[in-house]
């Protein structure tokens, strides 16, 4: 928590819930969670740090993040929460001090020229919220070109953001422009992913004997390769059915030739089945 901006003379300027005039103080939530202020006090005195205590338990005293809030010093008190008990045109300095009425939040010095009357309406403050001097000397504060109570005391007076996109495009050509590039852009980024991605989806699977060699086996040893130094199993397996069944029809062996399928037969009668069979009777016409 801040002090962040505080007016000495109020002629003319925040009326407080009473419709009157008078002196206030700003302070702001630096940080980036709800702050309950509830408990701690303020002062114009550096030998009473205790002067007035902020009253706990007010929904009120929880300041959300970077948000401001508002006390009066007005030296009415009985008026509620944020009216304290001291005016700013008979003190030196602001002091805002924790819980414990000995550790000091913040502290700002008043500048005697904030009390003449030229000052009337002038506040102030830092020049960022939040930012600067903890110590009472005044470093990164300074007197406002405005006063802002209860809003950022910087980017009160710039122009706003719309108004200076205007003055740089009144025709509207480059805000056309960039959005156009930005459209065209990701086109052409989604038509080259979806390209790769439909190209890894519909890659056509390699036939499983094209990239191996028929390994040659003690039965395939003397079946010609394919054209091309390979052969494919349908290959072999009918190479081999075709010698067995020449070897069948020759009833031969062929011991010599060594490019023919030399097949040794071995017999058994457990292999044949058929012989365990019971036979029927041949009928005799």
């Amino acid at each position: 928590m801040r002090l962040n901006e505080f007016l000495v003379i109020n002629t003319n300027d925040f009326q407080d819930d009473y419709g009157q005039q008078s002196s206030w103080i700003e302070i702001f939530n630096a940080s980036y969670g709800t702050v309950d202020i509830g408990g701690c006090y303020l002062s114009d005195d550096p030998a009473n740090l205790k002067k007035y205590q902020i009253p706990g338990g007010d929904i009120l005293t929880k300041i959300k993040p970077r948000q401001h809030v508002i006390f009066w010093a007005d030296n009415q008190p009985f008026r509620g929460t944020f009216h304290v008990n001291f005016d700013l045109l008979g003190a030196k300095e602001i002091i805002f001090t924790k819980g414990d009425g000995k550790s000091i939040i913040d502290r700002i010095k008043i500048d005697p020229a904030l009390k003449d009357s030229t000052m009337a309406n002038i506040s102030y403050g830092r020049v960022e919220d939040g930012i600067g001097s903890i110590t009472g000397d005044g470093e990164g504060w300074a007197v406002l070109d405005r006063t802002s109570a209860s809003t950022n005391n910087s980017m009160i007076d710039k122009t706003a953001k719309p108004q200076r996109m205007k003055e740089m495009d009144p025709y509207g050509w480059m805000m056309a422009a960039l959005a156009m590039s930005v459209v065209f852009i990701a086109l052409i980024i989604l038509y080259f992913l979806f390209k790769q991605i439909s190209k890894i989806y519909t890659r056509p699977d390699k036939e499983k004997g094209d990239s191996k060699e028929v390994v040659a086996t003690p039965s395939a040893k003397a079946v010609p390769a394919a054209k091309g130094g390979k052969a494919s199993e349908d290959e072999v397996y009918a190479a081999i059915v075709a010698a067995l069944e020449m070897w069948k029809e020759s009833n031969q062996l062929h011991d010599e030739e060594s490019f023919v399928l030399t097949i040794v037969p071995t017999h058994s009668a457990w292999n044949d089945k058929h012989e365990l069979l019971t036979k029927l009777p041949l009928m005799k016409k």
